[in-house]
């Protein structure tokens, strides 16, 4: 019995401390994008898309994901690949259309962020 309780303790252990599956794991590449007018505040129910180049994002085609900011400005996309998207964001008459559009690489696993801003 007294060779039995560490054996349990030390199989208890390295259950604990054994690498968590990527499949399992909680948090998926992802972009939060916060739009923001020319001063700076937040902008609700502002439109987001997301392009993998450059020539969807100038022709507003084939977006990656669309979604809408929430009363901070901010519009969260999921489950993303690791890459470069252009970055389009519209409210009435405003975007940001040649004022810097390109994320750089999603970072895999994290949570990415970038501003945009829109006049």
């Amino acid at each position: 019995m007294k060779k039995v309780i560490p054996f349990l303790f030390v199989c208890f252990l390295m259950a604990a401390l054994a690498p968590t599956p990527a499949s399992a794991q909680l948090v998926k590449t992802s972009l939060r994008v916060t739009v923001l007018n020319e001063l700076g505040n937040p902008q609700e129910n502002a439109t987001v898309k997301l392009y993998l180049n450059e020539d969807d994002y100038k022709q507003s085609a084939n977006p990656v994901a669309t979604e809408k900011t929430d009363e901070k400005g901010r519009a969260t996309f999921k489950e993303l690949e690791s890459k470069a998207y252009f970055v389009e964001a519209e409210k009435g008459d405003m975007n940001n259309y040649g004022l810097g559009t390109k994320t750089d690489k999603l970072v895999e696993k994290r949570m990415n962020k970038v501003n945009v801003v829109i006049e």
